[in-house]
């Protein structure tokens, strides 16, 4: 039985290796799965997971900008900004995942592995696109297209 939660953590922590050396190329995958995914059986998620955020990196972001009280993405946590981007990738791309569950499993991540107060910030940005994604299913509100900003913190 694949273990989400594993492949998820295992995500987080490939991504902060590719945000910390910059490099998000195949080849910092294939090294970070050489040494330290040690269940096949996990990959298929953490891969999913992995290279789609990679891929939508940019919408994610800017989705994530607009709904984190005008804090740029740059000066988040790395952990912090790389939980709350796998949580987006599956609200947006992973229709098999319920919003929730993927508020949820972030949340407890952030706590794991970030600071005291990753889980409350965490659930604030997530929230509020959640809430967002459910008005724009109903055809209410400006739905999850990047706004401008001027604001450069």
């Amino acid at each position: 039985m694949i273990n989400r939660r594993k492949a998820r953590e295992l995500a987080l922590q490939a991504l902060f290796y590719m945000d910390m050396s910059q490099n998000d190329s195949k080849e910092a995958v294939k090294l970070f799965c050489e040494n330290f995914v040690t269940s096949k059986k996990d990959l298929s998620f953490f891969f999913r997971l992995v290279n789609g955020v990679v891929k939508a990196r940019p919408e994610i972001d800017s989705v994530v900008e607009r709904f984190s009280s005008n804090w740029k993405i740059s000066r988040m946590a790395i952990v912090d900004k790389n939980i709350i981007r796998i949580a987006v990738y599956e609200m947006l791309f992973c229709s098999d995942i319920p919003s929730k569950v993927s508020i949820n499993e972030a949340i407890d991540i952030g706590k794991k592995f970030g600071t005291e107060e990753s889980g409350a910030f965490i659930n604030g940005i997530l929230d509020s696109i959640c809430i967002a994604l459910k008005e724009e299913k109903k055809g209410v509100g400006a739905g999850l297209k990047p706004a401008p900003t001027n604001d450069t913190r």
